[in-house]
C-alpha cells in the first residue's frame, strides 16, 4: 500500500474511534445528570450537517405539552404557502376565544376580545410566548387536531400524536398524554424543517425567526450555552398534580455552533417528582454536554 494512503487511512481510523469514544463519553455524562433523578427523561440529539446522532429513551412516547405548538405552526405556514391564508390577514377574536385561567398573552392585551390580530401575531405569540388561547384559535382555523396531525405524518414524521387542543388538556389531567411524541422524532422533524424546504423561504424565515425570539424556558436549552447562542427553540410545561408530579418540563430545538454547523436537540422531562429548578436544569446540564461534545468534534 502507498505509503500516503496508508497514513490516511490510519488518520481515518484513529478519528473513527476518537469519535466513538467520544460519544460513549456524552452518553455517560447523560446518565450521570440523569442518576438519582425521579424523573422519566428522554433525549434525541441530531447533528444537521455531520449526521452524528445520539438518543437516551429516544424511543418512549412522551408528551409534548407546548411543543406541539410548533407543529402546529408548520401546520398553519403550510397552509399559507398554498394560499388559504397569509400572514398579514386579519383574525376576528372573540371575547368567547380568551379563555381566563391559562397563560394568554393575547387575553392580557386584549380582556375584552373583540379585535383584529394578523395572523402572523397570533402565530407569534403562539410560539414565542407559548398563548394557549393563541394555540386554540390557530387549531380552530385549520379544523381542529387531525390535520395537523395528519399533516406531520405526511412529512413522515409517525411517532407523534395531536389529539387535543389547549382547552381539553386543562380540563382533564390525562388528556394531555394524547398529544406525545418521541424524542427522536421531534429531531426528526426539526431536521426536516431545517434542511427539507417544506415550508416556502418567507414562510421558513418567519417561523425561524419567531422560534429564535422564544421568551420561555430561558433556563433549559440556553442556560448554560454562551451568551449570544443561537438558539431556536419550542419549550413545553404541564401542571403539577396533588401528588406533586409533573408530567412534563421539554424543551427542543436547533442550535447554531460557532464554527456554522448546528445540531438539532430534544430533552424531555416526564413524570417528574423534582421541582422545576430541578427539571429545567437537567435539561441545561445535557443541552451543555451536548453543546461541549459537537464543539470538541470541531476542534
Amino acid at each position: 500500500m502507498n505509503k500516503k494512503i496508508y497514513l490516511s487511512c490510519l488518520i481515518l481510523l484513529c478519528a473513527f474511534f476518537s469519535s466513538i469514544a467520544q460519544k460513549k463519553q456524552l452518553r455517560a455524562q447523560i446518565q450521570q445528570v440523569l442518576a438519582h433523578k425521579k424523573a422519566d427523561v428522554g433525549v434525541s440529539v441530531y447533528g444537521i450537517e455531520d449526521k452524528d446522532t445520539l438518543s437516551v429513551n429516544g424511543d418512549k412516547h412522551y408528551p409534548m405539552q407546548s411543543v406541539f405548538k410548533f407543529h402546529i405552526a408548520m401546520a398553519m405556514l403550510n397552509q399559507v404557502d398554498k394560499g388559504r391564508f397569509s400572514l398579514s390577514q386579519k383574525i376576528h377574536i372573540k371575547k368567547s376565544d380568551l379563555l381566563p385561567d391559562t397563560w394568554s398573552p393575547i387575553r392580557d392585551a386584549h380582556p375584552n376580545g373583540e379585535v383584529d390580530l394578523p395572523l402572523s401575531e397570533i402565530i407569534k405569540s403562539t410560539v414565542a410566548l407559548s398563548d394557549n388561547n393563541g394555540c386554540d384559535i390557530l387549531m380552530r382555523l385549520l379544523g381542529g387536531p387531525k390535520p395537523i396531525n395528519d399533516y406531520i405524518h405526511s412529512l413522515g414524521i409517525k411517532d407523534v400524536a395531536i389529539k387535543a387542543n389547549e382547552e381539553e388538556m386543562h380540563k382533564e389531567w390525562n388528556v394531555q398524554f394524547s398529544n406525545w411524541s418521541t424524542p427522536k422524532a421531534i429531531t426528526d422533524l426539526l431536521v426536516k424543517f431545517y434542511t427539507k424546504n417544506l415550508l416556502s423561504k418567507e414562510s421558513f424565515n418567519f417561523l425561524w425567526t419567531t422560534m429564535v425570539e422564544t421568551s420561555t424556558g430561558v433556563n433549559r436549552l440556553k442556560g448554560q450555552l454562551p451568551k449570544g447562542t443561537i438558539v431556536g427553540h419550542k419549550t413545553g410545561t404541564s401542571d403539577t398534580n396533588k401528588a406533586g408530579i409533573t408530567s412534563a418540563i421539554n424543551d427542543m430545538g436547533i442550535i447554531r455552533l460557532p464554527n456554522g454547523k448546528h445540531y438539532a436537540i430534544a430533552v424531555f422531562v416526564c413524570n417528574t417528582k423534582e421541582n422545576e429548578a430541578t427539571n429545567e436544569k437537567i435539561i441545561s446540564d445535557i443541552s451543555k454536554l451536548v453543546w461541549d461534545y459537537f464543539n470538541k468534534k470541531s476542534k
